[in-house]
């Protein structure tokens, strides 16, 4: 949440693009996915949101292959969610990525962190970090968001800091 209740411009134009990848990645969330399917929509999506807000430029699958945007989204996008904050659960099975099965609950938190000192950033962007986490369950249909009721939308979270 914005540290005094408001998003200014910069901010919100970093959430909602953290937002949409967020969004996107649950959505994505059904039997038979991969966290790494899940990273890589969530890349795609903030690195889109990235040359769309002015903070990276170029073609877009390039600016990818080239990483471009670790700078600013240096994690990965889920881990799995049990009996302890990060569960353990092997990530791959025979040497593949495994595949999201009914009863698997994993977080979903995409982020976008802009550095104090980033180069080649305006002074108006930097310092701005958002990530946004949500708690989903893996059901035999697709998925169920746990934390559901938690505001995520600008306007609702700009009304709970009110």
């Amino acid at each position: 949440f914005p540290v005094n209740g408001r998003f200014s411009g910069e901010q919100r134009a970093v959430y909602e693009v953290v937002l949409r990848a967020q969004k996107a990645a649950i959505d994505a969330v059904k039997p038979g996915v991969t966290l790494d399917a899940l990273h890589e929509g969530a890349v795609r999506s903030i690195t889109e949101g990235l040359v769309d807000i002015g903070l990276l430029a170029g073609d877009v699958d390039s600016l990818i292959e080239e990483k471009k945007y670790e700078p600013f989204y240096m994690h990965r996008t889920s881990h799995w969610l049990g009996m302890d904050v990060h569960d353990v659960g092997r990530y791959y099975v025979d040497g593949v990525h495994r595949p999201l099965e009914p009863g698997f609950v994993l977080t979903v938190e995409p982020g976008i962190y802009i550095a104090t000192d980033a180069e080649g950033v305006d002074e108006r962007w930097r310092g701005i970090g958002v990530r946004i986490e949500d708690d989903v369950a893996v059901t035999k249909r697709g998925h169920e968001v746990l934390t559901e009721a938690i505001p995520k939308e600008t306007a609702d979270v700009e009304a709970a800091c009110a």
